[in-house]
């Protein structure tokens, strides 16, 4: 099964970092990067660049509205995600807990959607009502 594992941090906690924090923190992402591929478990994953480079987009009554930062003011922006491919919902949170981020941020885990899945269960419960 496919989990999204989202990472949450406070870029503010970042604005004093020295070159040298910065370097163990980019080596401890890559030796997770590397674990969790060895295991065959990564599908994909991304740092993001900071939330003041965002743009957010809305539709509202056929008009797209777009606007500058994040879309919500909150204490933990989102930083970056991995995207893995686990038995279950305890493996995923076991990598989830490998994270670097997550030593002082805060760790998504969110099951990605089966789509076969869910259009198969469609066509079964209308066939089983026809």
């Amino acid at each position: 099964m496919k989990y999204l594992l989202t990472i949450y941090n406070d870029e503010s906690a970042y604005a004093d970092v020295t070159p040298e924090q910065v370097r163990q923190v980019m080596a401890a992402y890559e030796a997770f990067g590397r674990e969790v591929t060895e295991a065959g478990a990564m599908l994909g994953g991304e740092g993001l660049q900071t939330s003041d480079t965002a743009t957010t987009v809305q539709v509202r009554d056929g008009r797209t509205v777009t606007s500058d930062g994040p879309f919500a003011d909150t204490r933990e922006q989102l930083g970056g995600y991995y995207l893995l491919d686990c038995r279950d919902l305890d493996e995923a949170i076991g990598w989830a807990a490998k994270i670097p981020g997550a030593q002082n941020g805060t760790i998504e885990v969110r099951p990605v959607m089966d789509y076969e899945a869910i259009q198969a269960g469609a066509g079964a419960s209308s066939e089983a009502s026809a």
